[in-house]
């Protein structure tokens, strides 16, 4: 079974801490300081008045946070991947890559928090022909979110494109 990133996404003081102590699992960004709560953890005393407070959400809502129109996150987001140790920070306002996964047989390559260049297939779709089209994302970026659409079966990557 693949392990799932852990998702934390902005919200409100009074959503993650109560009485000096965490609800939530959340996380307090404070300038160049983070600090990481879970549920009962105390608050530190040094937190300031214009942190920023983010609120462990489940990762399958991920699309939730990104306006469709304009391919745009609406809010501030940390994913950590399962090895624990990587992040990726993604702020309001933040352009991702929405590329659609459509065909007759879809093949996922690339997986969340694997890096995907120019050149590179992210994904391969069969026609019902027996033909075999490779996707490649038109800048190079970061997999961030892989959103399965069921009603009509098909895949769209959310990437977070490279400066």
């Amino acid at each position: 079974m693949e392990r799932v990133p852990k998702l934390y996404v902005e919200g409100r003081e009074g959503e993650c801490i109560e009485k000096g102590r965490a609800t939530k699992d959340c996380v307090i960004i404070d300038d160049n300081v983070e600090v990481w709560l879970k549920k009962g953890d105390t608050v530190p005393e040094f937190i300031g008045k214009n942190a920023k407070f983010l609120i462990k959400e489940v990762y399958d809502r991920f699309y939730l946070y990104v306006d469709r129109t304009t391919s745009r996150m609406n809010a501030d987001a940390v994913l950590v991947l399962p090895d624990g140790r990587t992040r990726i920070y993604l702020r309001k306002g933040d352009e991702l890559m929405l590329l659609p996964v459509e065909g007759f047989t879809k093949t996922l390559i690339a997986n969340v928090g694997n890096r995907v260049r120019t050149g590179d297939a992210f994904a391969a779709v069969t026609t019902r022909k027996g033909e075999v089209h490779y996707l490649k994302p038109p800048r190079n970026g970061t997999v961030v979110f892989i959103d399965e659409i069921t009603n009509r079966p098909h895949y769209v990557y959310y990437i977070l494109p490279e400066e």
